[in-house]
């Protein structure tokens, strides 16, 4: 008789009934991937249903075609470390992102379709919830060079666009840019409403202070203008001390370089994906209820 264990294992990966997966086990020598593949054979074994579970765990990678001028970042979504590290999901995130850069994708939705079946065998063989999250595309024109910058395996992942080929600056902005997390290249990029809210809020702190409660309104107006400039100046690339440099600006380096960032995408795994945190005494209380 199979292993108990090796059934709701089983079971997990390949959403089959508990004889089906019995049967499996017993065909395979109670052997787990074979036994997922046995299911496979069969049709029997079926992308569980996981979409109750938070994959906020994963990869960021880069794939990049110098013939066509073109990058993509990918960004694919697990739900443990573990399964992050494993070379399955590792050659999951890759094909996914060799497959929207050869196809030209232009939407997620269409990614998700391209790569559907990858997705459902991946999720039987590893058994967790695999999500394809997002992705984008930098294409250079002309004279133009991207850099690319891949942090800590996989969790940071940065491509840099340059006005002018140079391939020593763009990997050393890239590995500023994972580094610093900036949000905007230069100060004018910030839009307008952003600005207007951070205006109030600085202002309604300055009126709460009672060492700045009784200033003249021009001068409370600078004091605003000041703490408004600090905090973006800290999310604009320009305004940031060089990491390679340590005492520049990056806008000055630039300079020197004679070169401009054009444009840069971040990708941080998991980032704005809200993680869930589970009591198990509190969910068998609920269900006791």
């Amino acid at each position: 008789m199979a292993n108990i264990e090796l059934i709701k294992i089983l079971r997990d990966r390949t959403g089959a009934g508990i004889m089906d997966c019995k049967n499996a086990l017993a065909a395979t020598g109670d052997d787990v991937d074979k036994a997922c593949d046995w299911l496979r054979e069969k049709g029997i074994a079926k992308q569980a249903k996981k979409a109750d579970r938070i994959a906020a765990e994963g990869l960021v990678t880069i794939a990049k075609c110098d013939k066509c001028g073109k990058a993509v970042i990918v960004e694919v979504n697990c739900e443990t470390d573990f399964v992050a590290k494993s070379d399955p999901f590792k050659e999951l995130v890759n094909e996914c992102a060799d497959s929207v850069l050869k196809n030209d994708v232009k939407t997620n939705e269409e990614a998700i379709s391209l790569n559907e079946k990858l997705f459902t065998d991946a999720t039987v063989k590893l058994g967790e919830k695999l999500s394809f999250r997002r992705f984008q595309k930098v294409e250079k024109t002309g004279t133009q060079g991207f850099g690319t910058y891949i942090h800590g395996q996989g969790r940071i992942g940065v491509i840099v666009l340059l006005e002018k080929e140079d391939a020593e600056l763009a990997k050393g902005l890239s590995m500023h840019i994972a580094a610093n997390n900036p949000k905007y290249v230069h100060m004018d990029d910030i839009p307008q409403d952003v600005i207007e809210a951070e205006k109030k809020i600085q202002l309604e702190t300055c009126k709460n202070d009672p060492k700045l409660a009784s200033k003249p309104e021009q001068a409370l107006a600078n004091i605003v203008k000041g703490k408004v400039n600090k905090i973006f100046s800290e999310s604009v690339l320009d305004d940031q001390i060089y990491l390679m440099d340590g005492e520049k600006k990056v806008s000055q380096v630039l300079v020197e370089k004679g070169n401009k960032v054009v444009s840069f995408v971040r990708f941080a795994v998991g980032e704005g994906i809200e993680k869930r945190h589970e009591n198990f005494a509190e969910e068998v209380a609920k269900q006791s209820a």
